[in-house]
């Protein structure tokens, strides 16, 4: 059906019949409303319009059983959309754990997404069917917002902070993906396609892809030598600054008492900002890296701190909070 509608993008997503199915009854019963209202309008128009000049009209009181049917109703179709697009939304904000993780950067005006294994691409992005796909979004100048009609899922992009989004491709094919956010001159040609393969085709193609650009591992690596990050986090934990070895995705122990999880948001922040969370134990001597490093650049060194996850673990000097029962 939705092929036969040039105005309705195909559904290619598991996210798609979800939205399409409460798209379409907001739409029916706002429809039913509209046409009810319209008719009654008419034929009251008809009925009782005045005939004479002479007549009066004859007093009318108002039922109250009436009153609260109108009242009713209408609150409960409207508590039935909202229920049913929070319940969509709380499983499009909540992120699987087997996702295959993939950065996408905007900037005026093109997008440039990097693949796990480092591969990059510009306004293109290649997916395995039947994958949960999970988009971590930034900018480097202007607000922009990601679009994938087809997937039914948007999400801005906003600079200075990471967002992030998921889908799941059902379908192999190339669809349409767009920045729905305006950014500038040339923001109506900014845009570029998804490439759903299936997976062995996938695999066959990150094989044989090029890297084109420095490795982000290889390149995080040195940046982390050039930038002199490896005098304060020695991976022993004898440092001025907590061993970053196994801290991604860890509960980190901060000075105020609290934890927070060392995800991507929470490296990029420690990168850009290092004053805004400070980890037990150690002081803010950290200088920050807000306007010297490029997006490009952040995502490279987190790499190779997601790099470290597999490295030892020293008992002091981590950083990292202590499970339950552990001191």
């Amino acid at each position: 059906m939705q092929s036969q509608l040039p105005l309705y993008p195909e559904q290619a997503s598991n996210f798609a019949p979800q939205v399409d199915s409460l798209m379409l009854f907001i739409i029916t019963v706002c429809l039913f409303f509209a046409v009810g209202v319209t008719i009654a309008i008419v034929w009251f128009f008809f009925r009782y319009h005045r005939r004479g000049k002479n007549e009066v009209g004859i007093p009318l009181h108002g039922d109250s059983r009436l009153e609260t049917l109108w009242i009713v109703v209408p609150l409960m179709l409207a508590m039935a959309m909202f229920s049913w697009g929070a319940v969509i939304y709380v499983d499009y904000r909540h992120m699987p754990k087997d996702t295959l993780d993939i950065y996408m950067i905007g900037k005026q005006w093109m997008w440039k997404a990097q693949q796990p294994n480092g591969i990059r691409e510009i306004n293109e992005l290649h997916v395995p069917v039947g994958r949960n796909v999970r988009m971590i979004l930034a900018s480097e100048d202007v607000i922009h917002d990601f679009y994938v009609p087809a997937f039914r899922v948007k999400m801005d992009v906003v600079p200075g902070h990471y967002n992030t989004m998921w889908f799941r491709p059902t379908k192999p094919g190339r669809y349409h993906f767009f920045c729905s956010q305006y950014c500038g001159t040339n923001h109506a040609i900014m845009g570029g396609w998804v490439i759903v393969m299936e997976p062995s085709d996938y695999a066959s193609w990150l094989a044989g892809a090029s890297l084109g650009e420095a490795n982000p591992l290889g390149s995080g690596e040195k940046l982390f030598t050039e930038k002199a990050c490896a005098t304060c986090h020695v991976a022993n934990g004898t440092g001025r600054a907590p061993s970053l070895n196994g801290v991604y995705g860890a509960q980190v122990l901060l000075a105020d008492g609290s934890t927070a999880v060392a995800d991507d948001a929470y490296i990029r922040e420690s990168i850009l900002q290092p004053a805004a969370k400070i980890v037990a134990g150690y002081q803010p001597l950290m200088p920050t890296f807000q306007g010297q490093l490029t997006e490009e650049q952040v995502i490279a060194l987190t790499a190779y701190i997601k790099s470290l996850q597999s490295q030892p673990v020293p008992t002091k000097g981590s950083g990292v909070a202590p499970a339950k029962g552990k001191k």
